[in-house]
């Protein structure tokens, strides 16, 4: 899994038969230490956390589990945003906290 910040959404009008009515999104993915970018880079997932733009997710970029939580073993899906970010502590020390100001990770 990784975590990441939604950047953007995503509108196909031409698209595989999965994805329709499905909600695409763009997240840079980021260090959870500090919130720098991370070499995975920008990532398209479908929403399944109902983020939006500026939110902290956790990522699953892994075909298999990611078919598994969209329910069709067949779907053409590798990414997935799983769930929106609340904190994150490292060794005790908080780098990020929704909506905080001036913490290593940001604000979302």
């Amino acid at each position: 899994m990784l975590v990441g910040t939604v950047i953007g959404t995503v509108v196909a009008p031409i698209q595989h038969a999965f994805y329709v009515g499905q909600k695409l999104l763009l997240v840079r993915t980021e260090s959870p230490v500090d919130g720098t970018p991370a070499p995975e880079g920008v990532l398209l997932a479908i929403d399944r956390a109902h983020a939006g733009v500026g939110d902290k997710v956790l990522i699953l970029k892994e075909g298999s589990s990611a078919r598994a939580i969209v329910g069709d073993a067949r779907a053409p899906v590798r990414t997935v945003v799983v769930g929106v970010v609340d904190a994150i502590e490292i060794d005790g020390r908080a780098t990020y906290e929704q909506g905080a100001q001036g913490m290593d990770g940001g604000h979302a």
